[in-house]
């Protein structure tokens, strides 16, 4: 998928929003467990009743590796679902890969070639080698961990190195790099005062938002500081949305959410 594309989704939904799918089997409806893959049965009820009210979905790897196998063959059932019901959603791998040379690559043969995920994941802290393999790859996206939500972010990330935050010199360094148009950034919502700052290094680069709602970002905060006018954010909810209820009615309680947050996104959009 282009930019374009995704671009004319946006505007077509009047949506910018991204659906995190992390399956946890102790925190789905009891009932699916009886399910041959209880794991895609549940990803299957949230895409078939929120696909109209978002652009993008982003499984964890993790929560599927964390199954061995079985959880592995669940991301190919729900990746090539989406591939081929919905071609006109954007795909994410939240895989946070990052190591040299070959191995990049082969990590992105496996999200890109063999899964055909849209984006993936990777995190910068190896360099150059380790993102570009990654970039390589035509009409594929490379979202780069910039700066996250998470309370260990300020471990690293915002420290001052030759008079400059470390998160600064990480994009600014991105930029240079072969291929570095195919780069999106991740950049966590409870961070939006810093937004002002990341959008005078990439004005244009779309930003993967994660930490609206159960984290307790904003969305008029992010959306404030951060969007272009080609939108250029993808606000991203997970347990927000997928667990707003546990029970039979699972798939209903998460379009709710996902419908509350769409029509905020819409009345931004309009204004």
């Amino acid at each position: 998928m282009t930019t374009q594309q995704l671009v004319s989704e946006i505007q077509k939904k009047k949506s910018f929003l991204c659906i995190g799918l992390d399956v946890d089997l102790n925190k789905i409806p009891a009932y699916l467990l009886q399910e041959e893959d209880p794991i895609f049965a549940f990803n299957k009820a949230i895409i078939d009743a929120t696909h109209e009210l978002c652009v993008a979905y982003k499984p964890n790897t993790a929560f599927y590796e964390a199954y061995g196998i079985k959880g592995w063959k669940s991301l190919q059932k729900t990746i090539d679902y989406l591939n081929e019901k919905h071609p006109e959603i954007f795909t994410i791998a939240d895989a946070k890969r990052g190591d040299i040379g070959n191995t990049s690559t082969m990590y992105a043969k496996a999200f890109f070639e063999d899964l055909a995920f849209d984006s993936v994941t990777v995190a910068p802290y190896m360099g150059k080698d380790s993102v570009e393999p990654f970039l390589a790859f035509k009409d594929k996206h490379t979202i780069m961990l910039a700066l996250t939500s998470n309370e260990g972010a300020f471990d690293f990330q915002t420290k001052t190195v030759h008079d400059k935050e470390l998160y600064k010199q990480v994009i600014e360094t991105s930029k240079t790099w072969k291929n570095s148009q195919n780069l999106m950034y991740v950049v966590g919502a409870t961070k939006a005062e810093y937004l002002a700052a990341i959008r005078k290094i990439i004005p244009n680069s779309f930003l993967l938002v994660p930490g609206v709602g159960a984290q307790g970002g904003s969305l008029e905060e992010v959306c404030k500081y951060g969007m272009t006018d080609t939108v250029g954010l993808l606000i991203n909810s997970s347990r927000g949305i997928i667990y707003a209820s546990n029970c039979n009615d699972f798939a209903e309680a998460a379009t709710k959410k996902a419908r509350e947050l769409q029509r905020q996104m819409a009345k931004i959009l309009d204004l």
